[in-house]
């Protein structure tokens, strides 16, 4: 008779077992839990505590009556979002400005990280960092400010312009300029500062492989592709996923300061719609309507870049 095969039972932990062995671990380590409190509790009060105001666009909010005594008014907001007659416009004009800022100024970071990889004088590098890095610290506010001086009809821009031409530009007043304006801007102030991170990683590349990689042929372009880029793979795959995610997430502050009232075509995203409705006109309940939608956006942007993402990463492809 054929031996029979020993069957192996899987050895199964009781939960007392399992909650004691944990609590043990955690009287051990209990220093890491102290330094993450703080944060964790921060979170909970700011992020999660918040979700509870959600309610307000299921209901007709009176700050009187407070949100439980609200009447209840399901998805009439949203409805009413829905069937605006700018709701189109606003939604374009967000996913326009966001995406074109995504892909603009994505690659602009790992740019300048390889640039700077490839200065070998410390002092210089030092110095050129300094001049990336500095725009990041220039608040909003004066960043607005110095794009409406540079850029009005008596700035230095027209006047540069001025020896082409006759009639100066109102490149604030124009709607066709105001996303190119957003866009360049936010790459001077953030692509310097973002690079930090490219530029940490491409640290770890080991020389060798360069001088080898050399020794053997290959052109700069050919150790970058092959070294360098494959090195910040994962850094830029996660960076993309959480940009992406953001995507309807992009702050009102900067596109409010730039607002005027003849480029509102472009400038007018969801933030600056929900700024207006819900603190200038009081309508709070619309404004969180508007404000929970485009979160749901923001997470389901969010699921589908991170599969594609991952998808891409199981091929040949950079990303």
């Amino acid at each position: 008779m054929p031996e029979l095969a020993e069957t192996k039972q899987p050895i199964q932990v009781s939960k007392p077992k399992k909650i004691s062995s944990n609590l043990e671990y955690i009287k051990r380590n209990y220093i890491l839990y102290l330094l993450i409190a703080p944060a964790i509790i921060l979170t909970i009060i700011f992020k999660y505590i918040p979700i509870y105001g959600a309610l307000i666009a299921f209901k007709d909010y009176s700050p009187i009556r407070g949100i439980m005594g609200s009447e209840w008014v399901g998805f009439k907001h949203f409805t009413d979002f829905l069937t605006s007659p700018n709701f189109l416009q606003i939604l374009v004009s967000t996913i326009k400005l966001s995406s074109f800022e995504l892909l603009i100024g994505f690659p602009i970071p790992i740019i300048l990280a390889l640039m700077l990889n490839q200065l070998r004088k410390s002092g210089v590098k030092k110095n050129i960092q300094l001049v990336l890095y500095a725009p990041h610290f220039i608040s909003v506010v004066v960043i607005s400010g110095m794009v409406f001086l540079f850029l009005s009809p008596v700035g230095p821009i027209n006047a540069i312009l001025g020896i082409f031409t006759d009639k100066p530009i109102s490149f604030m007043s124009d709607p066709d300029y105001f996303r190119s304006i957003y866009i360049w801007s936010g790459v001077w102030q953030g692509a310097g500062w973002a690079s930090i991170i490219y530029v940490a990683a491409l640290a770890n590349v080991d020389p060798q492989l360069h001088e080898a990689a050399t020794l053997d042929g290959a052109s700069l372009l050919q150790r970058i592709w092959h070294i360098d880029l494959p090195t910040l793979k994962p850094v830029m795959a996660v960076l993309f996923i959480l940009a992406a995610g953001g995507i309807m997430g992009i702050g009102f502050e900067k596109a409010y300061l730039l607002q005027t009232s003849m480029n509102i075509p472009s400038s007018e995203i969801i933030a600056t719609y929900v700024y207006k409705q819900g603190l200038l006109a009081g309508d709070y309940s619309f404004a969180t309507a508007v404000g929970l939608f485009n979160a749901v956006v923001n997470v389901i942007l969010l699921v589908f870049v991170n599969q594609v993402v991952k998808k891409l990463n199981e091929g040949e492809g950079l990303i």
